[in-house]
């Protein structure tokens, strides 16, 4: 308990003590059933809460005395005790109430005074049920006795959180009365803000009872804000004000975004008739109300109404209403519990409240209820179906189902645009008919109905803009020392130019708000700052926001928000590179010496197997010995250029020639891509191969003053910090690799693609190695959340699709010079390796079409023989042919003449001839 919440209940015991009323209930002393229990009421009548419960409790207190399953028997009477409005006049009526042996008390709707008295009641065991208070702090264990029979701040806040998000706005201002009621809420919606990613910008506090020119004051200083995003908090009775205020200030108009809680739908309920001014003044806004599903019991219950309502006391209904009514019969219910189980009513002194010594306070007026615990124990186990709904609440002691109505204000009334409840979030289905289906329903697809915005508008406001008395944004730019194209200090009015400068000019001038702002240099022009100091700076918001060649990494985006790349970036390698120098032999550098050699064996071998396979039918491949071997070194060497003049008519020769001339097409294009990248290409001198090779070696490595390579290279490539050699400019880098890694040079550098590209284009004998070995791309930093950032990405995004984006790039970076196209090493001489498979391809087929061949010679062969020994003795003993000289004579015979030979018929003469054939024909090669 506070101290101030102490003193006001000390010094109201004080004022009541000495005329307190002992009053006891009659029959509260035996266990026979009491003929009436005794309840108190708690509120300010004349308020819009008040003037919306009392008709309530009054017809409630009237339905129980009526309805004889409940109490039947014992008569409910009420005690109401009017609070003014007033912390300090609530307590006393509380405390007086409590004198009067009220077992319970409907109350407070402040929840200001149900912090105090919540003690009170503690001590004295009597529950507390509040239908109006709704500071989620009175949910706290440290009050037991306090029930809620309304919605707790809690939800409603996460209700105002879910719509924010809805409409992806970052940052709202919260306009709350600086009392318990106003602090616990908004302690809750900036809690529940913080679940998604937004936050309350800043809180304007109003004095309780504050009037119209200290509203004005504060909202005039929340105007000149940048968040146009106002959630409003506040009591019932005042509220209104503050929307009078802001439409006098011009603030209801078109880009602003009003979220009111539950008490703007109680006022508007309690005055839409007589006050039209409240529908005036707030077209536009989107108001909150504790969600009450339609029923048989509630419209009876304003039929009720409407008939107890008299001319000139019109009563209105609200939430409130239907919750006050609902309490009544909460009490009564458990009463009925209580004294059905025997307990009896009865009051004694409490210790802790006797008199002082010597002291002129009478406390003992005020009476512990003795059987209070167990009372209370039947409201928390309460499960019936009230008018508001299910009453029956959690083991956090809150009702359950959670629900509220989003409403949008316009014209002479409101519409519904969706529901919020705990179960499922934004919905336009109505909560009751989502218990039963699944989050995801198909019916809950859409969040959120059409909202008419302030300023009848449907667009969905930007949510935040520029203050019209605000100063210019503090834009931080790095002063280069180096590659000033992206960059430069200028003598003009902005002070500096450059690509990145004009990236941004441009991208701000396709914003649909005007933005005021000064580039400020950072660095000390000596050496190219750091720009993770410069992110750093921009985060602790001495910068409003950082541009030029603002490598987006992990670690910024860790402290603040980039917009979309304007740029792509990532590290690649650089080494020296020198041209190969041609000579005459040069023609031979394409392949190995062991390739030459094969290649040679491998045509005389394709040559022989050829004349092989066509020598018996191809009169091309016949001839005198010497004419043959020229024939077959012929014909080998000329397949090379597919010159061969000498045409195959066997099948397995053409198989073999075709396999062979494949072969030879991939060696004539290997050999004239390797000849062609041999005499053009450059080759590197350092050594390095790719960024493996320069890793696992010991040789230093350059990176440019600033830049994230450093930490990139140190952090995840684990390159010792020894190694690393900073460079400043261009001719840094050309210096260093010209050195080398021996002679106090370095054997590469690794930096971003844009610096390269320049650096390249005016040091023709540098070449990259490899490709871009990281992703990434430049933009803009802002400080978390700032939504000039998301604004900006999509400008960026429209630079780009509209082309000038290119042109601010071709204009400041299109320098003529050196290609830069990655070179890889240059190529060495194509050795045996490269082409086993096709010789081994090749190889085989000759074997099989050999083997084939071979089969086919040794089949006619046998037939041929046995034929001829058929003749007579002679004959068969010169024409047998059983030497290799006599096979190889067969062989060389033409296929014709040896199938002729085997189709005449075996008879004398036909021997005769074929053995004089013979002799004539073994002849040698």
């Amino acid at each position: 308990m506070s101290s101030s919440h102490l003193a006001a209940l000390l010094l109201c015991v004080c004022i009541f003590a000495g005329g307190g009323i002992a009053d006891s209930q009659s029959g509260t002393n035996g266990l026979s059933r009491p003929t009436e229990v005794r309840i108190g009421a708690l509120f300010t009548f004349d308020s819009v809460i008040g003037r919306a419960v009392k008709p309530a409790i009054e017809l409630a207190i009237a339905d129980v005395n009526a309805d004889p399953s409940v109490l039947s028997g014992t008569r409910l009477s009420v005690l109401m005790q009017d609070t003014n409005c007033s912390g300090f006049v609530g307590t006393i009526e509380a405390l007086q109430l409590l004198a009067k042996d009220v077992i319970a008390v409907l109350g407070p709707q402040s929840s200001t005074i149900a912090h105090v008295i919540s003690h009170a009641v503690n001590e004295l065991h009597v529950p507390l049920i509040s239908f109006a208070a709704s500071d989620p702090t009175l949910s706290s264990l440290e009050y037991p006795y306090f029930v809620r029979t309304t919605l707790s701040d809690y939800y409603q806040m996460a209700a105002v959180a879910s719509i924010i998000s809805q409409y992806q706005w970052r940052e709202v201002i919260a306009i709350y009365v600086d009392d318990d009621y106003g602090r616990g809420g908004i302690t809750a919606l900036g809690d529940a803000l913080a679940k998604r990613k937004s936050k309350i910008a800043y809180k304007a506090k109003l004095p309780p009872g504050a009037g119209r020119s200290t509203i004005q004051d504060i909202l005039m200083r929340v105007n000149e804000m940048e968040s146009r995003v106002y959630v409003v908090h506040v009591n019932p009775d005042s509220g209104l004000a503050v929307f009078s205020a802001a439409k006098s200030l011009g603030m209801m108009s078109n880009g602003y975004v009003w979220i009111a809680t539950d008490w703007l739908s109680a006022v508007i309920d309690s005055s839409r008739h007589d006050n039209p001014d409240a529908m005036e003044h707030t077209q536009g806004v989107i108001m909150l109300q504790q969600h009450v599903a339609d029923s048989d019991i509630q419209h009876s219950l304003l039929r009720k109404l409407n008939n107890q309502t008299r001319e000139g006391n019109r009563s209105s209904v609200s939430s409130y209403t239907v919750h006050a009514y609902d309490s009544v019969w909460l009490v009564a219910r458990a009463i009925e519990q209580f004294l059905s189980e025997g307990n009896a009513v009865s009051f004694s002194a409490n210790q802790n409240l006797q008199p002082v010594k010597r002291s002129s306070l009478q406390l003992d007026s005020l009476r512990r209820f003795n059987n209070g615990d167990k009372l209370l124990e039947k409201v928390w186990r309460a499960n019936f179906t009230g008018v508001s709904g299910q009453v029956q609440f959690t083991l956090d002691r809150n009702l359950i189902h959670p629900a509220y109505d989003i409403l949008n204000i316009g014209g002479t009334g409101f519409r519904t645009i969706g529901y919020w409840s705990n179960f499922s979030g934004l919905s336009v289905v109505a909560p009751e008919n989502l218990h039963s289906a699944p989050p995801n329903s198909s019916t809950n697809n859409i969040q959120l109905r059409s909202v008419i915005w302030p300023g009848q508008t449907a667009e969905k406001p930007r949510g935040w803009a520029f203050p019209y008395h605000g100063k210019p944004l503090r834009i931080g730019v790095p002063l280069r020392t180096s590659y000033k194209e992206f960059v430069m200090q200028d003598n003009g009015p902005d002070g500096v130019k450059g690509f990145s400068v004009d990236v941004f000019k441009s991208a701000v001038s396709l914003l649909p708000y005007p933005v005021a702002f000064n580039f400020v240099l950072f660095g000390d022009g000596l050496k190219n700052p750091s720009y993770s100091d410069l992110v750093q700076k921009v985060s602790e918001n001495y910068f409003d926001a950082a541009i030029g060649d603002i490598t987006i990494v992990t670690n910024r985006t860790r402290l603040v928000d980039f917009t979309q790349p304007y740029t792509e970036s990532g590290l690649i390698i650089v080494a020296p590179a020198r041209e190969i120098e041609s000579n005459a032999w040069a023609f031979l550098k394409p392949f190995t010496f062991q390739m030459w050699c094969v290649l040679g064996l491998l045509f005389l071998f394709v040559g022989a197997v050829v004349w092989i396979l066509e020598h018996r039918t191809n009169t091309e491949f016949r001839g005198t010995p010497r004419q043959q071997i020229m024939t077959v070194c012929w014909f080998s060497f000329s397949t090379m250029f597919f010159a061969h003049r000498e045409n195959t008519s066997s099948a397995l020769g053409r198989f073999v020639l075709l396999v062979w001339l494949f072969v030879v097409l991939i060696v004539n294009s290997s050999y004239t891509a390797s000849l062609t990248s041999l005499l053009t290409v450059q080759e590197l001198t350092s050594g390095v191969k790719g960024l493996d090779s320069l890793i696992s070696s010991s040789s230093p490595i350059g990176y440019q003053v600033g830049s994230f390579a450093r930490n990139y290279l140190v952090d995840e490539l684990n390159i010792a910090d020894s190694r690393l050699v900073p460079l400043n400019s261009p001719s840094d880098y050309a210096r260093a690799l010209e050195l080398g890694s021996g002679n106090g040079g370095v054997a590469a550098i690794i930096d971003e693609l844009p610096y390269v590209e320049i650096f390249l284009s005016k040091y023709c004998k540098f070449k990259t190695v490899g490709q871009v070995f990281t992703k990434g791309g430049w933009g803009f930093a802002f400080p978390r959340d700032s939504p000039l950032a998301e604004d900006l990405s999509t400008a960026i995004l429209a630079l780009s699709e509209n082309g000038n984006l290119q042109r601010i790039h071709d204009e400041w970076l299109s320098g003529e010079g050196c290609s830069t196209d990655d070179i890889e090493i240059a190529s060495n001489s194509l050795s045996l390796s490269s082409f086993w498979g096709l010789f081994v391809i090749c190889g085989l087929t000759c074997a099989i079409a050999l083997l084939i061949f071979f089969w086919r010679i040794f089949f006619q062969y046998s037939r041929y023989n046995d034929q001829v020994e058929l003749g007579p003795e002679i004959v068969r003993r010169t024409a047998r042919l059983t030497s290799i000289k006599s096979l190889i004579s067969f062989v060389d015979k033409r296929e014709e003449e040896v199938k002729n030979a085997l189709k005449k018929k075996p008879n004398g003469s036909q021997q005769t001839r074929i053995g004089s054939t013979e002799e004539q024909s073994t002849s040698p090669l």
